[in-house]
């Protein structure tokens, strides 16, 4: 991912004095790459100083998002972002896919995908979706308090 690229769009200008942190990688959508995103992201948070457990639920997110990159969408690589920005941690990951609808949150017990995204839902304050703006793909992210 280029220095200043970001998965989640800009909803407003900076305020002089916002103390914004940005992370991001890129690796293959393969499933021996899960472990490897969810190491990326608890070194990076343990190094901006968050919290054990807010580190733990934004590793388990990451892992989340990322294993429904590799298994349900065509991707050959996925992009993650971190944001920590007003107390607020950001997780944001990008596909390559091309699945003619986004994530879905499903509710029955007989469904076997989608637990994931109930996890995602439960342990965040808020979390969302949208596709890519110049290409084939979309941004799953989560938000939470740190």
């Amino acid at each position: 991912m280029a220095p200043g690229n970001t998965l989640v769009p800009r909803l407003m200008d900076r305020c002089r004095g916002a103390d914004i942190r940005r992370y991001g990688f890129e690796l293959p959508a393969r499933a021996e790459y899960v472990s490897r995103a969810r190491r990326l992201t608890c070194d990076q948070l343990n190094h901006w100083g968050i919290d054990e457990d807010t580190r733990d639920i934004a590793a388990l997110i990451v892992s989340e998002l990322v294993t429904n990159a590799v298994l349900h969408t065509a991707s050959e690589h996925f992009a993650c972002e971190l944001r920590d920005s007003d107390g607020r941690l950001r997780v944001a990951v990008q596909d390559q896919g091309q699945r003619p609808m986004g994530p879905r949150l499903r509710h029955g017990a007989e469904d076997e995908y989608g637990r994931g995204l109930q996890l995602v839902d439960t342990l965040s304050s808020f979390w969302g979706t949208r596709d890519v703006e110049d290409g084939p793909g979309r941004v799953v992210w989560a938000e939470l308090p740190c």
